[in-house]
């Protein structure tokens, strides 16, 4: 806009009533924060963009749209921006981002985030799980020096499935019909190391071959693994052929040679189980995504940022949200 046309739009702020001048801040508001989502999310591929559909380097702007800079591939001749590709691709209200993103960080329900961000609740629920599915498969991928392993267990749910249940619906929140272990509940493994590095697995079973399976890609040959005295874990460990420390807790017995204890990762699934509450159950076909979010806002990590929210929904690790300035 040019000077002389900025000078006149101001002189008619005057006559703007109470309301119209409301909603002229809202507007602004709506550009700023999608202005702000936009900057965030073309920082993706600003270093080095590459074509999602080829892989290919050579690259040209290729006008925009919905306020991102499109790219086009000489290779392929695809053109897209920096949400192609990633679960945030086609979601509308990107001014709404940031502040669902701090839902996000605060664990918020599905009704409050629609609230705050007044939308429809389906809205905030598609969100979610978009925002979600990334941070799911964030989880590290190797565990060094002395780590623990613990399993722990989450009710069976159907949670939102209208056809095809094994079994009668259950009511909100209900309890398992069988006392202790059983097919009702879904085992989860958590493993972490004195870092604070944290993985965890939604299994079948919870058995030697299925713990074996995930254990083996994940800790190194010269990592020492904590566990309680469960057989399971115990012959999982002794077939992979690391060392292992036993600690028997059932006998009283909490440490180990001073060092060698699971109260590491105790501590977490505690945590984790008491922050579950709050969703009533969840969709076991969710189950991993929650794992995820709750891995994304664990205090070991500091305080969440809604900007670290959003670049964990587009793939983007930590290592790479400090190259972005």
């Amino acid at each position: 806009m040019k000077t002389e046309e900025f000078h006149v739009l101001t002189a008619e702020l005057e006559k703007l009533t109470p309301h119209q001048r409301s909603v002229l801040v809202d507007c602004l508001h709506k550009i700023e924060h999608v202005q702000a989502v936009s900057t965030l999310v073309e920082s993706r591929v600003q270093s080095k963009p590459l074509c999602p559909k080829c892989g290919h380097d050579h690259i040209a702007r290729w006008g925009s749209a919905s306020g991102l800079q499109r790219y086009r591939c000489a290779a392929c001749r695809a053109t897209f921006n920096a949400l192609t590709g990633t679960p945030l691709a086609r979601l509308r209200h990107k001014d709404k981002w940031l502040v669902y993103a701090q839902q996000m960080a605060d664990g918020a329900s599905v009704r409050n985030s629609a609230k705050v961000c007044d939308v429809h609740r389906n809205t905030t629920f598609l969100w979610r799980h978009r925002f979600l599915a990334l941070p799911n498969e964030q989880k590290a991928q190797s565990l060094v020096g002395i780590a623990e392993a613990d399993e722990t267990y989450f009710l069976e749910s159907f949670k939102g499935q209208k056809k095809g249940m094994p079994r009668e619906p259950h009511k909100r929140g209900s309890k398992a019909s069988k006392r202790g272990l059983s097919d009702e509940q879904i085992p989860v493994l958590i493993c972490r190391d004195r870092t604070g590095s944290t993985s965890d697995f939604v299994l079948d079973k919870a058995d030697k071959a299925h713990i074996s399976a995930v254990l083996k890609p994940l800790l190194a040959s010269d990592a020492v693994l904590c566990t309680d005295s469960g057989r399971a874990l115990g012959a999982a460990v002794r077939e992979i052929g690391i060392t292992h420390r036993p600690i028997n807790l059932a006998a009283g017995i909490k440490v180990v040679g001073k060092v060698y204890h699971v109260q590491n990762v105790n501590a977490y699934g505690s945590r984790l189980k008491e922050w579950m509450i709050r969703f009533h159950g969840v969709a076991t076909h969710n189950l991993a995504n929650y794992l995820g979010w709750r891995r994304l806002i664990d205090p070991a990590h500091g305080a969440l940022s809604p900007r670290a929210v959003l670049f964990a929904a587009l793939g983007m690790g930590r290592a790479q949200q400090l190259t972005v300035t």
